[in-house]
């Protein structure tokens, strides 16, 4: 059983969607679809009943709505569904939310808690710089958050603001699977790519495809490849 992102074209590139129940890095430059892309992926899950949660320290529920409104893959209403629940992490409602599952632990224990107790289905966190915030030392304790996480029964995507494809950092090595978004100048005019770097249990060829950003959101045109 694998599950689809809700993203035309990017299920074609990991044999029909993702495996259920495991932890992907979704990196890439600033601008590149990375929100877009895991915007899909809630709004498909909330369309088939599954229950999602959007983690973020940096932007309202009011905020990221409207970032989104300019599209018409029903992401306003998964919002406002019940299948859908919004935490920001800064906020004082959200830190009364999260303070629920206990004061032990930092970040990770009431994280894993919240997704165990409320059997969520889909997370997207958004994103690692939420960790630096929450994380007196990152680097060692990275490590334990995100195999925590690969071991609820949630499918979940870490947003990471990463540049650079081939300059791997901790979670990309402890996620199932990474995705990478491009976004370069080519010849004056803006090139936008998706590449597939790594997914287990999955036959890849971790080539770039292009990507179009349309009226019901992010495409992959899984036919397109792009020489980078």
């Amino acid at each position: 059983m694998r599950l689809s992102t809700g993203v035309p074209g990017f299920d074609d590139l990991v044999e029909g969607g993702l495996l259920p129940d495991r932890l992907y890095v979704v990196s890439g430059p600033p601008g590149s679809g990375k929100t877009t892309f895991c915007s899909q992926f809630m709004t498909q899950g909330a369309k088939e009943g599954e229950t999602c949660l959007y983690v973020t320290m940096h932007e309202t529920k009011e905020e990221l709505m409207q970032d989104m409104a300019g599209y018409d893959f029903g992401f306003d209403r998964a919002m406002q569904s019940d299948a859908v629940q919004f935490l920001n992490l800064v906020t004082e409602s959200g830190k009364r939310t999260i303070t629920q599952f206990g004061t032990e632990g930092g970040l990770t224990n009431r994280l894993v808690a919240y997704i165990e107790q409320n059997d969520i289905q889909r997370v997207v966190i958004d994103s690692t710089m939420l960790l630096q915030h929450f994380m007196n030392d990152v680097d060692s304790e990275i490590t334990g958050f995100l195999s925590a996480l690969k071991q609820t029964d949630a499918t979940t995507l870490l947003i990471s603001e990463m540049t650079d494809p081939s300059s791997y950092s901790d979670e990309h090595y402890l996620a199932h699977g990474v995705i990478f978004f491009h976004n370069f100048l080519d010849g004056g005019s803006m090139t936008r790519g998706v590449q597939v770097i790594k997914m287990r249990g999955t036959a890849i060829d971790c080539d770039i495809r292009k990507i179009t950003f349309t009226d019901s959101g992010l495409q992959v045109h899984a036919d397109e490849k792009i020489e980078s």
